[in-house]
């Protein structure tokens, strides 16, 4: 068993040195596929999973929402500004003509009205206007995996947490303010945290409305008064962190 080992791991030297000699440019891909190799009980659902947003085999339209969704947030995180599209000719032309908005809402298709929320505009903290993002599907559509690598290539370090397991409200709300208000340490890339919420259909009541009431805080900048300022210090500051939540049952 042995020498089968070692024979195995030199044909894998040889086969790995030949192909990085043909192909240079694909040197960093092959150091990925060393480094998912050596583990010698490595899974399959392990070695072949996506790590980049070009290997998702998810919905391309689902993939693209919740990455717009997510990028919304740079202004707020990162500090970039909104980029201003202008609006076509063409809507200006029709636009004496067009019918009450009700109307036009219920005959737009769902692909129309996703893409107007995505575009709507930010709140007075530069935030998006919905602040979760929820994913629902049967298990092993790719839900959790499609949370990080969106959130890998957004720029954010992804921190996942189980709601089924923190079933007290208490450590549910501490364990979300310190992935969403405090700044990830590693060393000399640190990058904001995005939170990924799994089993979020298996939180009781209790948390649920510890996560609404996070997501619901304003700002009473504008309100005099110590007791207020007291208040806001017990309850928490803003929520400035994106949230993704994943679910079965909807």
């Amino acid at each position: 068993r042995r020498r089968v080992l070692e024979a195995s791991q030199q044909l894998t030297e040889i086969i790995n040195n030949e192909t990085s000699a043909e192909n240079p440019e694909t040197s960093e891909d092959m150091e990925l596929v060393d480094e998912e190799e050596s583990s010698q009980h490595c899974l399959w659902v392990d070695k072949f999973t996506p790590r980049r947003y070009m290997e998702l085999l998810s919905d391309d339209y689902t993939n693209r929402c919740l990455l717009k969704w997510l990028k919304l947030w740079d202004t707020v995180v990162f500090g970039k500004e909104k980029a201003v599209k202008k609006a076509k000719p063409s809507t200006e032309a029709r636009q004496p003509f067009s019918q009450p908005k009700e109307q036009q809402n219920k005959w737009k298709t769902k692909v129309q009205l996703t893409e107007e929320i995505l575009e709507a505009e930010l709140d007075q903290h530069k935030r998006p206007k919905y602040k979760v993002a929820l994913l629902c599907g049967p298990p092993g559509l790719g839900k959790t995996t499609l949370a990080h690598v969106i959130a890998r290539h957004a720029g954010y370090n992804a921190v996942e947490m189980n709601a089924s397991d923190d079933r007290s409200p208490e450590v549910f709300k501490t364990r979300i303010e310190a992935a969403t208000q405090m700044r990830s340490v590693l060393g000399t890339h640190e990058k904001p945290n995005c939170l990924i919420i799994d089993e979020i259909d298996g939180a009781p009541t209790a948390s649920i409305n510890v996560l609404l009431n996070i997501i619901h805080r304003k700002d009473v900048e504008g309100e005099a008064g110590a007791g207020t300022a007291r208040r806001r210090r017990r309850e928490g500051g803003l929520l400035l962190r994106p949230i993704i939540c994943i679910c079965n049952d909807q």
